[in-house]
C-alpha cells in the first residue's frame, strides 16, 4: 500500500489480495538464491500480471534480492529499479525480474517459452544441471487475451509439466466486475481441455491450502497447472476492497490508514518491517544451500563430460561454437537461381551443428518457410527437441520464442512465418527490442511477389512497421551469399533481436568475383557494383537489388548499386563510411517492394509499393506495380535532367 500510495501511482489491488502468495512462493516453494539471481537452475518466476508490480518488488526486498527499501520508495520514478510494470532492462537490471510483462497474456506466454528451454537443456545436459520449475502469477486480463489462449495450448500439448500459474481469481477487472466480459466462459474446463491440471484455493489466506496446491502442482509433471486462487481485491481495504477501485488507482491517505488498523498495524507508520518479517521471510539462507549443491553437481558434470560442458559454456554465454562462418562458406549454391528462403534453409543446415541449442520453428509453415533443422528432432512431450511445430499461434509463438531467450542457454531462438503475419507478433517483437532479447525473427514471402495469394498475404507497410521499433535489427537480403553473411551476422556479432526477411521467388546468385563481396552486410550497406565518377546513385534491398542492377544495364551513365540489407546496421556506420557509400549530394533513386516510407531519407525518388497488392502472378504484379528496371531507369534519368 505504502509504495502505490507515496508515488500515488500504481495498482495496489492485486499485490494486497495476492500478498500470502508471496511468501509461499518466495519463501517455500522457489528454488531461487537471492545473493546469485542469475544462478542457472533457479526457478523462474513471471508475474504476468505486470500491473501488480508493487507485489514483486515487495517479494523480492524481503525475500533478500539486492533491492533496498530506497528503491521501493521511488516506485515509478526516474531512474529506479521498482518502474511501472516489471522490465528485464538489461542497462538497469533489477535483480530477479526474469522478463518484461507489459501487455497482459505477454507473461503467461513468456512462461510457456521459459518451461520449454528448461525441458530442452534438461533432456541435453542432464537433470543434475539443469532441473527447475516455471512460476507465474496470471490475471483474468491475462486469460482474455488471445495470446494467452494460444500459449496455453502449446504447453497443453508438449505436456510442460514444470509449469505452474496461479490465477488471481478475483471477479473484477478495470471496467467493474469480470461479470461485464468474462462470465460466460468455465476457465477450469478450457484449461483443461488445453491438457492442463487445474485446482481451486478457496481463499488465499489460507496459507497451507495454498502452499499445498502449489506443492501439488509442482509434483505433478505430466502436466501444466492452473491453479485457481480466490481472492478479495484490495484486501483488507475496509471501504475499497472487491471493488474496481482498488485496482488502479492509490488507496488514498485515508484507506491506507483503515486497512492497517484492520491488520493491527500502527497506521502512522509506513515502509515499516519488523526485523521478525525480514527473518521469516528470507530465503538467503536455503537459496545459498541449494545453490552450493547445485555447484557441486555442475563441477562433477564438468569433469565426467568436459566436451558436453563446453557447449553449455558457449549456451549460457549466448554464442554459437567457432565455425560459423567457415560453414556458411563450404555451402555450394549450384548455378540457378535460388529463392532467399531457400537459401535460408542451407544456411541453417550449414550451421547446425555449430548451434546445437539453437531452438525453433514455423508457425505451422516450415515447408514454406524452410527454417528447420535437418539433422534435429522435433519438440514433442517425449523428447524435447530443437525444431518446434507451433501450430497456428503466431502471438503464442512469439511470446515464448521471447521467454526461450530470457531463460538463457538456448542460442538465437527462432520464430517463423510469413512477413504479412508479423502484425500478430507485434507485440511480443516489440518486447524483445524493449529488452534486447537475442531471437531471432525470420520472415519470408516478403512482398507482392508471393503473387496469387493476394493482398491479404502480401506485405506492404511492413518492412516501414517493423524499422520503426527500436532495437530491432532488419535484414533484407538481396541473395543467397547476403542471406549466408546475414545468418552469421545475427548469430556472432549481434546483441538484440534480429528480423530476417526473405523472398518467396528465386533470385540469381550475385557474381562475387565481379561485384563487392557479401561481408560487407556487416556495414548495413555497400557498393555493390563498381563504377568510376558515379553520376547517381541506385539504392535497395532484397530482391529488388537486382532490380537495380538491371536498371544500371539500361542506363548510358555511370551509376553504382547500392546493397542496403539493413538500415539498422548502416547507421551504426561512421559517418565517413555512409557518406562514401552513399554520398548525399549524388542523385538517388530507392528500390524496394514496400512503402515508400523512410526511403526519403536515402534517397531523392523512391520506386515502391504505396498501396495494396492484387491477385496475380508475380511478374504481372512487378510489372504494373512498376517495380522494374525501366521504371527505374526512367526515375534515374529523371533526377539528371
Amino acid at each position: 500500500m505504502d509504495i502505490v500510495q507515496q508515488a500515488n501511482s500504481g495498482h495496489p489491488g492485486m499485490p494486497m489480495a495476492m500478498a500470502p502468495a508471496a511468501y509461499v512462493l518466495y519463501r517455500e516453494i522457489l528454488n531461487h538464491d537471492p545473493r546469485d539471481p542469475a544462478w542457472p537452475d533457479r526457478d523462474r518466476f513471471v508475474l504476468s500480471a505486470g500491473h501488480g508490480s508493487a507485489w514483486i518488488y515487495a517479494a523480492l526486498h524481503l525475500s533478500g534480492y539486492d533491492l533496498p527499501m530506497e528503491q521501493l520508495q521511488k516506485f515509478r520514478q526516474w531512474g529506479s529499479l521498482t518502474p511501472g510494470h516489471p522490465e528485464r532492462d538489461p542497462h538497469h537490471v533489477t535483480p530477479g525480474v526474469e522478463v518484461t510483462t507489459g501487455p497482459l497474456g505477454q507473461g503467461f506466454a513468456n512462461g510457456v517459452g521459459l518451461a520449454m528451454a528448461e525441458a530442452f537443456l534438461r533432456d541435453k545436459f542432464g537433470a543434475e544441471v539443469q532441473n527447475h520449475h516455471t512460476y507465474a502469477i496470471c490475471s483474468d486480463g491475462d486469460l482474455m487475451e488471445g495470446i494467452a489462449s494460444e500459449a496455453a495450448s502449446i504447453a497443453g500439448q508438449k505436456k510442460l509439466g514444470k509449469l505452474v500459474y496461479l490465477y488471481d481469481d478475483n471477479d473484477i477487472s478495470l471496467d467493474g466486475p469480470t461479470s461485464l466480459s468474462f462470465n460466460a466462459e468455465d476457465v477450469t474446463k478450457r484449461f483443461e481441455a488445453y491438457g492442463w491440471d487445474v485446482s481451486v484455493v478457496e481463499d488465499v489466506n489460507d496459507v497451507a491450502a495454498l502452499r499445498a496446491a502449489v506443492e501439488a502442482a509442482r509434483d505433478d509433471e505430466e502436466r501444466p497447472s492452473l491453479i485457481r486462487v480466490k481472492t478479495v481485491i484490495g484486501y483488507p481495504a475496509p471501504n475499497k476492497q472487491g471493488t474496481s477501485t482498488a485496482h488502479g488507482a492509490p488507496l488514498g491517505d485515508d484507506e491506507v490508514r483503515a486497512a492497517k488498523e484492520a491488520l493491527g498495524l500502527d497506521p502512522d507508520q509506513k515502509f515499516h518491517v519488523p526485523d521478525e518479517v525480514y527473518a521469516a521471510f528470507s530465503a538467503q539462507e536455503k537459496g545459498t544451500e541449494l545453490r552450493t549443491a547445485w555447484e557441486e553437481r555442475f563441477k562433477a558434470f564438468q569433469d565426467a563430460q568436459p566436451e558436453l560442458a563446453k557447449e553449455w559454456d558457449a549456451a549460457w554465454a549466448g554464442k554459437p561454437l567457432p565455425g560459423v562462418g567457415a560453414a556458411l562458406a563450404d555451402i555450394d549454391w549450384g548455378d540457378k537461381p535460388i529463392a532467399t528462403r531457400s537459401a535460408g534453409q542451407k544456411a541453417m543446415a550449414a550451421f547446425e551443428s555449430v548451434t546445437p541449442t539453437m531452438v525453433g520453428g514455423a508457425a505451422d509453415l516450415s515447408e514454406s518457410t524452410k527454417t528447420e533443422f535437418p539433422n534435429a528432432d522435433k519438440f514433442t512431450a517425449e523428447k524435447p527437441g530443437r525444431n518446434v511445430f507451433w501450430g497456428v499461434r503466431e502471438h503464442g509463438m512469439a511470446g515464448a520464442v521471447n521467454g526461450l531467450a530470457a531463460h538463457g542457454g538456448i542460442v538465437r531462438p527462432y520464430g517463423s512465418t510469413f512477413l504479412q503475419f508479423a502484425d500478430y507478433m507485434r507485440g511480443s517483437v516489440r518486447l524483445s527490442a524493449l529488452q534486447h532479447l537475442p531471437v531471432a525473427w525470420v520472415w519470408t514471402h516478403d512482398s507482392i511477389a508471393l503473387g496469387e495469394d493476394g493482398p491479404t498475404h502480401q506485405p506492404v507497410e511492413h518492412l516501414a512497421a517493423l524499422r520503426a521499433i527500436p532495437n530491432l535489427t532488419v535484414l533484407r537480403p538481396a541473395d543467397a551469399t547476403e542471406t549466408a553473411e546475414a545468418w552469421r551476422v545475427i548469430l556472432e556479432e549481434l546483441d538484440g533481436p534480429a528480423a530476417l526477411i526473405l523472398s518467396r521467388q528465386n533470385l540469381p546468385v550475385l557474381d562475387r568475383k565481379k561485384l563487392a563481396p557479401a561481408a560487407d552486410v556487416a556495414r548495413g550497406a555497400y557498393a555493390l557494383t563498381k563504377v568510376k565518377n558515379p553520376v547517381a546513385s541506385i539504392v535497395a534491398t532484397g530482391a529488388e537489388v537486382h532490380t537495380a542492377i538491371a536498371a544500371q544495364e539500361l542506363l548510358d551513365v555511370p551509376v553504382q548499386v547500392v546493397s542496403m540489407p539493413s538500415w539498422e546496421l548502416f547507421e551504426a556506420q561512421d559517418e565517413e563510411y555512409q557518406q562514401t557509400t552513399l554520398p548525399v549530394d549524388l542523385p538517388t533513386v530507392s528500390v524496394e517492394a514496400g512503402i515508400s516510407m523512410g526511403w526519403d531519407r536515402y534517397s531523392d525518388a523512391q520506386i515502391a509499393v504505396d498501396k495494396f497488392g492484387a491477385s496475380a502472378p508475380a511478374e504481372v504484379l512487378l510489372q504494373e506495380y512498376g517495380i522494374t528496371p525501366e521504371a527505374t531507369a526512367a526515375a534515374v534519368k529523371e533526377l539528371l535532367k
